[in-house]
């Protein structure tokens, strides 16, 4: 079996190391990752300016461009041999509700899904998280478990770990996407030539948290689960705005 392994945080990340010491362990491993901390790029191709592949002294490729650069570069044209899967992560952070918009955990991986491959995005959910470890071994579970009860098509799955000790967590559960509130407001600060600069402010807190959400799983404990589609069609409104073109 083999396996791409990405992320958004840079291929130095803690997380992205623990993933690739578990995942050698059961697969022939692939790391293609940011040169550099690539958080919220979302699902961005870079598409102005080449792209430059090296690799560095541990063996893990290096892309000087976003999470999706890696992925597509890797499948489509840097491996001799597919991969079967993709694994992005572990990201340093949940990225739960409306953090799958702007994830470029979620981005990588995704990459994967729509160049046909069973994908996963995992993040290790705390302010400071540190259990790596305990992510690592709920991503290899997951991948033993895609081994051994494939899909029958390609599936694209988000998967948050609380950061506790693996001894600690409780079963996996699938889940939906909650929502958060509007983010706060840019920090505004000046350089030291006067110049006026914003910094993006932080999300804002849990709304849609209730039982079922990935936000409730993981506040409890659980490792949440939930399954991704790309179709943004919001079929609901279908009817409304074929209504709304044909009345003036």
């Amino acid at each position: 079996m083999r396996i791409l392994i990405s992320n958004d945080d840079g291929y130095f990340a803690p997380g992205i190391q623990a993933l690739a010491r578990e995942l050698a362990k059961i697969a022939e491993i692939t790391v293609v990752a940011p040169e550099s901390d690539r958080s919220g790029a979302s699902n961005s191709l870079t598409l102005d300016r080449p792209l430059y592949l090296r690799r560095a002294a541990n063996g893990f490729y290096y892309v000087n461009g976003t999470p999706s650069d890696c992925v597509h570069l890797a499948v489509t044209g840097m491996l001799d041999l597919a991969p079967d899967m993709v694994v992005s992560g572990i990201n340093h952070g949940a990225n739960m509700g409306d953090d799958t918009i702007y994830s470029g955990t979620v981005a990588a991986a995704t990459e994967g899904y729509l160049l046909g491959l069973p994908s996963l995005a995992v993040s290790l959910v705390g302010r400071t998280p540190t259990q790596f470890d305990t992510a690592a071994r709920v991503a290899r579970e997951m991948v033993e478990r895609l081994v051994r009860r494939p899909f029958k098509e390609p599936v694209l799955l988000n998967v948050n770990v609380p950061d506790l000790p693996y001894e600690d967590l409780l079963e996996h559960r699938t889940t939906r996407l909650g929502k958060r509130h509007k983010a706060e407001s840019v920090v505004r600060d000046t350089t030291p030539r006067g110049d006026t600069i914003y910094w993006i402010g932080p999300a804002g807190a849990a709304a849609d948290a209730g039982e079922g959400t990935d936000f409730h799983t993981v506040a409890n404990g659980y490792v949440s689960v939930t399954p991704l589609q790309i179709d943004l069609t919001q079929y609901a409104q279908i009817e409304n705005v074929s209504s709304w073109l044909k009345n003036d």
